[in-house]
């Protein structure tokens, strides 16, 4: 869950990585709505280094193709502001990878099960920071994880604090839309 994935393997293996963005380039030459988004990306430099070999290979930010980050790693909360520098148009926190590495936690551990909780005071407190600081610097921010289809609480929170955008899994669709309008709502009053 940890180890040789993400922006580092795309620096390390650059071939390979270069194999990927022929394929994205490929496909947006018949859907221009194809974008990307970095996973796992650790350090800022890593980030830097990403973007660069995906310029060198024709992948640059425009008005028809945006660059996201996932926000799953404790650094990114710590250093977001660098790493928006850097030059991306949205992030995407991954609820279930941010909350296994602040917590320590492997989120398949049964043996922990009840402890991996995306309402842990720590975890929240760095949903707020991202949130927040995305929206300070005009940065678009979605959460994708299982945190707001099983918590409702949490979703009102992240309404809350600005986010864009929340994923749900299907069964969870409805319900979640009532809660954003009414937290929405409250928020207009």
């Amino acid at each position: 869950m940890i180890g040789y994935r993400g922006a580092s393997r795309y620096v390390t293996d650059i071939a390979t990585f270069k194999l990927e963005l022929a394929a994205i380039k490929k496909v947006r030459e018949t859907y221009k709505n194809l974008w990307v988004m970095i996973p796992f990306v650790r350090t800022v430099d890593e980030l830097k280094r990403t973007v660069k070999i995906m310029e060198e290979e024709g992948l640059k930010r425009s008005a028809d193709f945006k660059l996201w980050q996932m926000v799953e790693v404790p650094s990114n909360v710590f250093l977001l502001e660098k790493f928006l520098a850097v030059g991306v148009d949205g992030v995407s926190i991954g609820s279930n990878d941010l909350t296994q590495l602040i917590l320590g936690i492997d989120r398949d551990s049964h043996k922990l099960a009840s402890t991996f909780d995306e309402r842990n005071e720590a975890v929240m407190i760095a949903l707020e920071r991202v949130i927040k600081g995305a929206k300070a610097m005009g940065v678009t921010c979605s959460i994708c994880g299982q945190a707001p289809s099983v918590y409702p609480e949490l979703t009102e929170k992240l309404v809350e604090w600005g986010i864009t955008s929340v994923s749900v899994s299907p069964d969870m669709i409805d319900v979640t839309r009532d809660i954003i309008a009414k937290a929405e709502a409250r928020l207009k009053k």
